[in-house]
């Protein structure tokens, strides 16, 4: 590839993530239905023609705007798993970035479950959404691996069980937060606290002490 060749996709790849910028916030707050290329333009400094040129259709344009969130997204315990140094602190800073994001970027996350759920019935989803689930999967393993370590335990849980119980309980909270339930946002540290030891065994034996 030619330096002239990769400025060009640079350019593409650039403007392509200020569509994303820009539809984002018109996706969260329309939902996978009620967005359209035409609507989504309309919301945003560019124009439908520009939009239909860097995107073929409104599943290209949405796959490409989670990829794009979710890129951010995958390393936003990174700081929770680095940074704790006791089993306690970690649960506490854990549940205090669940509450941030969900603060902060509810339309995002509804928008995301919005996809999870259509990805059922649009084959075209299916692969990008399955290979987001994964990465967030991934990260919440980190975080439970990380306390399993500090708490001195083994993980018995799988990953996926793991990502199941504290993604379940991530959605309870913005669903109740969607219908105006504010106080979901009080609940979660406690039932991080009494979930996350379940997802562990015995205490590890350490065989240099014994």
């Amino acid at each position: 590839m030619t330096a002239l060749t990769t400025r060009a996709a640079d350019k593409v790849d650039a403007r392509r993530n200020q569509l994303a910028e820009s539809a984002l916030k018109t996706l969260g707050e329309l939902g996978y239905a009620r967005a359209s290329l035409r609507e989504i333009a309309t919301n945003s400094e560019f124009s439908h023609g520009v939009v239909h040129y860097y995107f073929r259709d409104k599943i290209e344009l949405i796959v490409y705007c989670v990829r794009y969130y979710k890129a951010r997204c995958v390393t936003r315990y990174d700081a929770v798993v680095s940074e704790s140094t006791t089993a306690d602190g970690l649960l506490d800073a854990f549940a205090a970035k669940l509450v941030e994001t969900l603060h902060e970027e509810a339309p995002m996350h509804r928008l995301w479950y919005d996809l999870r759920a259509q990805s059922m019935f649009e084959e075209q989803l299916r692969e990008a959404v399955t290979m987001i689930d994964r990465t967030l999967e991934e990260m919440i393993w980190r975080v439970v691996t990380r306390y399993a370590e500090l708490a001195g335990r083994e993980v018995v849980a799988t990953s996926d069980t793991a990502y199941g119980v504290l993604d379940g309980v991530f959605q309870q909270a913005l669903l109740a937060l969607a219908g105006g339930e504010a106080a979901a946002l009080d609940r979660i540290t406690g039932q991080v606290r009494a979930l996350m030891p379940l997802l562990l065994g015995a205490r590890v034996v350490d065989s240099a002490a014994s």
